[in-house]
């Protein structure tokens, strides 16, 4: 059942990330520049104090982990973090093959 909820989860972050990636495109079409939505830039549109207490309490925790990955990460196109993320968890999360010759019980 969990692994079911994943997996949907995994489907709908990569649904978001096609839906970026169509609408960087069409902004591209529209005024012939080439600019991504970035991730920081998104999280900060939707939620601005969230990131503020995740920057407060990463910087915390490890405060080499802010310069060396996470700010590398919110720099990084809304489509590609949400696709790459959506593409893991439907892989960690997919059904097991079944076993040939044995019964599982």
């Amino acid at each position: 059942m969990i692994r079911g909820f994943f997996r949907l989860i995994g489907l709908l972050l990569l649904a978001g990330g096609f839906i970026f990636m169509v609408y960087d495109g069409a902004r591209f079409v529209a005024d012939q520049t080439l600019r991504f939505t970035r991730f920081g830039q998104f999280w900060n549109d939707v939620h601005q104090s969230s990131q503020l207490a995740f920057r407060t309490w990463v910087e915390g925790t490890a405060p080499w982990l802010w310069n060396s990955v996470i700010k590398v990460l919110l720099d990084q196109p809304v489509f590609a973090v949400l696709g790459v993320v959506g593409i893991l968890l439907m892989l960690l999360f997919r059904p097991r093959k079944p076993l040939i010759g044995y019964s599982r019980d």
